[in-house]
């Protein structure tokens, strides 16, 4: 199944192992987004296997070796057992299950204004109803930012697109103008198909040229968007963001809106829906679409903006940024959780003063009872455990 379109590739990645390299020159497991990576995972492993198995029989062949010769090197015989051990230790790898959860949140008082000055004692977090004692917390202004700004260009956007991409170049104007030289912004049009317009960068210039250029089309693949930037977000560090500008219309994709959610949780990103609903009446419109929106913005922690016209566009985007940089990160390793059959946990954040209100991801997709399901099914979020880029 293709949803791609364009010329986009994936950098190169140098490794010294030609056998961990696909037909293209790939290192496994880094294909293009979409692409499943459990079989090229396998291959890796095994690669990987092969070069211990040939470091561990080439250290005792030299024990061997030296062996045979010990009545002329007693000595030699000596440092070459003491080396062997040694290497021996160092392959030795005892595997250590330690997961880290991360929830980023936002808090709001009851009169609806952001509140950034919190402290670590004031969250609690809760995973399938236990209470965690919260390891990890940051305030996220200083962290490197990553947010994929999502068009729909689809032909029902004709008469607000001029607004929403003028709209957009200002928004990507004053995100990128802030201190982090780190924060970055992807730009994807979508219609019938999904296009990553630019990859990652800080280029405003080139950036804007991009969203000036793009054009109304035919249908609209909402959720295989959402799918495929959640999983280019995915391996990036830092927080990470989904910002996405359409009428709410939903026509053409291959993916569902479930799918679509659990991807955007597995990247750890928040989900902003930007809905420009060229028609009020609720007989007019869609509002299934913008129904899974608002569902996949509050699953994430984000938030839903509905708008009746292009120009209050900047309003929208000035609060999500504003949000963005008022943010904390939380983390914790779980314990004592119970299973259920479901791999998706049930998280919840809250506050110890009864005045504020936290903002969210309600879930995270991790082991199910009894490891029910194949290994591939078992995700859990570990540090560390795929690269980062």
């Amino acid at each position: 199944m293709c949803l791609w379109r364009g010329s986009w590739r994936p950098a190169r990645r140098t490794h010294p192992c030609v056998p961990c390299r696909d037909s293209s020159g790939y290192p496994l497991g880094a294909g293009k987004p979409g692409v499943g990576m459990s079989a090229d995972a396998a291959r890796t492993s095994a690669c990987a296997t092969e070069r211990r198995g040939y470091f561990q029989a080439s250290t005792q062949e030299d024990v061997r070796r030296v062996v045979g010769r010990r009545k002329r090197l007693p000595h030699l015989v000596a440092a070459m057992l003491v080396l062997a051990v040694g290497l021996a230790a160092q392959d030795l790898v005892i595997p250590v299950k330690v997961n880290l959860v991360h929830v980023a949140a936002t808090v709001k008082n009851r009169a609806g204004q952001l509140v950034g000055s919190l402290h670590q004692e004031d969250f609690e977090i809760f995973d399938n109803g236990v209470r965690q004692e919260v390891a990890i917390f940051e305030r996220q202004a200083d962290q490197p930012l990553s947010v994929a700004l999502l068009v729909d260009v689809s032909g029902s956007t004709n008469q607000d697109l001029k607004f929403e991409t003028d709209s957009a170049v200002r928004f990507v104007r004053t995100l990128l103008s802030f201190r982090n030289s780190q924060d970055q912004v992807a730009l994807y049009a979508f219609d019938d198909s999904v296009t990553q317009v630019h990859n990652y960068t800080r280029n405003i210039v080139s950036l804007e040229a991009m969203l000036r250029q793009m054009h109304g089309s035919a249908g609209t693949s909402l959720y295989d968007a959402i799918w495929l930037a959640s999983h280019d977000l995915e391996l990036r560090e830092g927080r990470k963001a989904l910002v996405l500008v359409s009428d709410g219309g939903e026509t053409t994709s291959k993916i569902d809106s479930h799918r679509a959610l659990e991807a955007a949780q597995l990247a750890d990103a928040v989900i902003y829906p930007v809905i420009v609903m060229p028609i009020t009446n609720d007989a007019g419109r869609d509002i299934g679409g913008e129904h899974a929106l608002q569902f996949m913005a509050e699953g994430t922690g984000g938030r839903t903006f509905l708008l009746s016209e292009g120009p209050q566009l900047d309003r929208a985007f000035n609060s999500i940024i504003t949000e963005l940089r008022t943010e904390y990160l939380l983390g914790y390793y779980p314990h004592d959780v119970p299973l259920t059959k479901e791999r998706f946990h049930k998280l919840e954040v809250r506050l110890k003063s009864p005045e504020l209100r936290a903002s969210a991801r309600n879930g995270y997709y991790g082991e199910a009872e009894a490891n029910s399901g194949t290994p591939a099914e078992q995700i859990t979020l570990k540090p560390d455990s795929r690269k980062k880029r």
